[in-house]
């Protein structure tokens, strides 16, 4: 056998198991919402900002 050989029986005889649940991706897990705007800011406003945000996201794991 050569470098990149296989067997050819190995390759005919695949299966895939398609009742595997749990192994699925939900692709709308970390979907967001809203808009921040940061142009011409001071830093007490960006704070303020960040602590809305939280707030809300704590509001959203409520839910």
């Amino acid at each position: 056998m050569g470098f990149g050989s296989y067997d050819e029986s190995e390759q005919q005889e695949q299966t895939v198991d398609e009742d595997d649940e749990g192994e699925s991706v939900n692709v709308h897990e970390h979907d967001h919402q809203g808009e921040v705007s940061i142009e011409d800011a001071d830093s007490e406003e960006l704070i303020d900002q960040l602590q809305t945000i939280k707030e809300n996201e704590e509001e959203d794991a409520e839910e």
